[in-house]
């Protein structure tokens, strides 16, 4: 698909959610140098605010900063009351975070704000946008969930569960909207270069095999229109179709065994 046939498919205005940093702040530099125009959301808008800055010195892009936490079970509602008067023909629900770690010693309220923030919002999201996508008779949506989605993961239980759940609304969403126009790629990448991966190594040691979350963009968005799913990195490609190769109960016990000693 050439620049001109992409934007003319997904233009004009790309709605990116968790867009302050990591994959999120990629997509937007991804769809700006591509011609599109923004709505950015996440808790963080000065963070946000400097994105928007430098996307209208490079490419001149127009962004509409919408403050918004998704841990609030509210807050998909009013994001879609936000961006109801612009022109939104691609949605990248990308907002999330992850817990590691035994599953008891999580706090309750954490799994539950991560469950809000990773489950509800993508859906509520989605069931907002695409009436507005049909209207329009053509567009996308990419939901980002994780290699980890794809098995239960131990010491990433309530994680994996939740990205488990994306993975299941973006195949169903793909299987219902086919012939609509409207395409569905749901995102599971492996370890990317992150703040919370940055995080994740101060606490439990460096992250091998990591993917610029830039590559992640650039790849998930010249795969849009090759759903259901996409795994953007080869090594972990190939590491979770060798586990899902196995017998469920062999492949649990090696990935408890090897994670055990690094995050207990």
């Amino acid at each position: 698909m050439t620049g001109q046939d992409f934007i003319d498919r997904y233009g004009s205005v790309a709605l990116v959610t968790g867009a302050s940093s990591g994959i999120g702040w990629a997509f937007a530099e991804e769809l700006a140098a591509r011609g599109f125009n923004l709505a950015v959301a996440a808790r963080r808008t000065e963070r946000l605010d400097e994105l928007a800055e430098k996307l209208a010195a490079a490419y001149g892009t127009k962004t509409t900063v919408i403050a918004a936490d998704l841990s609030d079970p509210a807050a998909p509602a009013a994001l879609l009351d936000a961006t109801a008067e612009l022109d939104i023909g691609l949605l990248v629900s990308n907002a999330g975070f992850n817990l590691k770690g035994r599953f008891e010693d999580k706090d309750p309220a954490a799994m539950a704000k991560m469950l809000t923030v990773n489950c509800h919002a993508p859906m509520q999201l989605a069931h907002g946008v695409i009436p507005r996508l049909k209207a329009r008779g053509k567009g996308g949506i990419v939901f980002t969930s994780s290699v980890e989605g794809l098995i239960g993961c131990p010491y990433s239980t309530a994680y994996a569960a939740s990205k488990a759940l994306v993975i299941s609304l973006g195949e169903g969403l793909w299987g219902e909207l086919q012939g609509e126009g409207i395409d569905v790629l749901t995102l599971c990448p492996g370890a990317t270069e992150s703040e919370a991966t940055a995080k994740y190594a101060e606490e439990y040691g460096m992250v091998d095999k990591l993917q610029p979350a830039a590559e992640v963009a650039t790849l998930t968005l010249d795969n849009i229109a090759n759903g259901p799913t996409f795994l953007p990195h080869a090594h972990y490609g190939a590491q979770f179709e060798q586990l899902l190769a196995m017998p469920r109960r062999d492949a649990l016990t090696a990935m408890a065994g090897a994670l055990k000693a690094t995050v207990v």
